[in-house]
């Protein structure tokens, strides 16, 4: 009989097991719903389609997650260096001390909002990491790039960079991405494959990279590649005789490098 007690409260102990661990032990947190959740919030207020939001949080933050290619909302990207957090905490610590040293470009959140660039538009850093004001935004900048390009593709290619061959490759992932969600948007697409062989191969094995980790490749290359000598700066004509008639028009009034401030998933040296 005593055998036969101590079985019966091995089994019960094995079946209250759950029961007596940690709150937070029992109900470990989706942390990938939360990028998730909140794009689908944004959506609904900035009329951006869900399927777009979704598909730039994933292609900024994206990685394995018990199986799944999912967001991450405690993402940074600090000066190219992407990593991902356990905690809120625990990236904010990462934030405050690389500010400290003096970073200023780096990408923080569910949609990677570069500091350096978009920070004044927050009240501050940990403003930054509140994952539904960082998809508001997001929202807000993707619709006004909507408007200037006429593509939700485009704009997110200007989202992420304003140089033509980062844009591109950008749009390739998240349109590819973009497909797993149209449903969400109530209207289905037909998605938009390359005819060539290669190209086809090069944006199917695209999606599980992450856009944080090519930041990563990508400066690497930057800092190993031989570098070019410097072209010869020209020589000005200071002889007013010499001088022939010279181009009339104005000129743009808004500086070149003004245009191509990226807005997240890169800093501009992390990339360019």
């Amino acid at each position: 009989m005593a055998r036969l007690g101590l079985v019966r409260l091995l089994v019960l102990l094995a079946l209250a097991g759950p029961l007596l661990l940690p709150a937070a032990a029992r109900a470990a947190p989706d942390l990938p719903a939360i990028c998730e959740r909140v794009a689908e919030m944004a959506s609904a207020q900035t009329g951006v389609p869900v399927s777009v939001l979704k598909a730039i949080s994933l292609t900024e933050t994206g990685r394995r997650h018990n199986g799944a290619f999912r967001p991450w909302p405690w993402t940074v990207n600090m000066e190219g260096k992407g990593v991902w957090f356990d905690t809120e905490d625990d990236a904010r610590a990462y934030v405050y001390k690389e500010y400290k040293r003096g970073a200023r470009s780096f990408d923080v959140g569910c949609f990677q909002i570069n500091f350096k660039w978009h920070g004044h538009e927050f009240s501050s850093i940990d403003e930054m990491f509140d994952p539904l004001k960082n998809a508001l935004y997001a929202g807000r900048f993707l619709r006004d790039l909507y408007a200037e390009t006429g593509s939700w593709t485009k704009a997110a290619g200007a989202y992420h960079s304003r140089t033509p061959k980062h844009a591109n490759r950008y749009a390739a992932r998240f349109e590819q991405l973009r497909n797993r969600f149209v449903a969400e948007d109530g209207a289905p697409r037909t998605p938009r494959l390359p005819t060539d062989p290669v190209m086809r191969a090069r944006q199917d094995a695209i999606p599980t990279i992450p856009d944080i980790v090519l930041a990563q490749a990508e400066a690497q290359r930057s800092r190993n590649a031989p570098r070019a000598a410097p072209p010869p700066e020209p020589r000005v004509n200071t002889f007013p005789l010499l001088r022939t008639g010279g181009n009339r028009s104005t000129g743009s009034l808004v500086p070149l490098g003004r245009a191509a401030r990226p807005l997240a998933g890169y800093s501009q040296t992390a990339v360019e």
